[in-house]
């Protein structure tokens, strides 16, 4: 078969198009050797154009956290930076205060440092998780240990209701379930009792966290689970939430809100299904 000039440097100037990123169309529905080979470009080109593409979102999504941290990071960073200033000329009493806030800036911003990295593995599908069996009860007790100070001081009891088999990853999920206690400890007031129930059915198993607050609007749902959106709390990040969303979803699973109302509040419920 006799290859025109023509094509030859037609194509050539294709593939220069398609090496700058641009759209171009190598498709041949022709027979031969020649169509074979455009053909065959044309699906280097298209692979070449899916990993350009995955390679910029990475991109696109690591400005997004930096910025995120950035932006998260100004306000205590600043507080700090004016309690430093304040340090020298306070009395001895001041200087002890100011140096406690210090810590507890330096404490929070640590754990939203480590919480946004824990997203961006999410997000990357860097997590390999392990799922096997854990019983609501172990999960439970897991993750309530990072919040025990939080309880005591409000004198905040968790109480299980149901005890049901569950099949997750027993590290992450802990964690997950952990924002789900920390939220209904928020919101929730002194004196009061957080229940935690898990059960199943023939579509899922599923774990549920009630607090005892005002409960939630349905129009507030949606913002919910977007990153630093939703913070009633002055000492929030907003982040809590997305994270134990992120960490449901990679595992097959979800998690629902029914908001309550005056005299209940709140239950989110996580799912995973079978």
């Amino acid at each position: 078969m006799l290859i025109k000039k023509q094509e030859i440097t037609a194509l050539s100037d294709d593939i220069r198009k398609a090496i700058d990123g641009k759209e171009v169309d190598f498709r041949d529905n022709r027979e031969g050797l020649w169509s074979i080979l455009k053909n065959d470009i044309s699906t280097l080109v298209r692979i070449n154009n899916e990993q350009r593409n995955t390679a910029q979102r990475d991109r696109d999504l690591l400005a997004d956290y930096l910025a995120d941290i950035s932006h998260q990071l100004k306000t205590p960073l600043t507080s700090m930076l004016i309690m430093v200033d304040l340090l020298e000329n306070a009395p001895a009493d001041k200087q002890e205060e100011f140096i406690a806030n210090i810590k507890i800036s330096l404490t929070r911003m640590e754990w939203l440092v480590a919480t946004l990295l824990k997203m961006a593995r999410l997000d990357s599908g860097a997590v390999e998780f392990t799922i096997a069996e854990i019983s609501a009860g172990d999960l439970l007790k897991k993750a309530q240990q990072p919040l025990e100070v939080l309880l005591d001081v409000k004198n905040q009891t968790v109480e299980l209701a149901n005890d049901t088999a569950l099949f997750c990853d027993r590290r992450w999920t802990a964690e997950a379930l952990t924002n789900l206690l920390k939220n209904a400890s928020e919101y929730s007031p002194v004196n009061s009792k957080i229940t935690v129930n898990s059960g199943i059915n023939p579509i899922y198993r599923w774990i549920s966290v009630t607090d005892c607050g005002k409960g939630i609007s349905k129009q507030k749902y949606p913002d919910l689970f977007k990153r630093f959106e939703y913070s009633q709390n002055e000492n929030g990040y907003g982040i809590g939430l997305p994270l134990a969303l992120s960490i449901v979803r990679g595992q097959n699973g979800d998690i629902e809100i029914d908001g309550g109302g005056k005299e209940t509040g709140a239950t989110f419920t996580i799912k995973f299904f079978k």
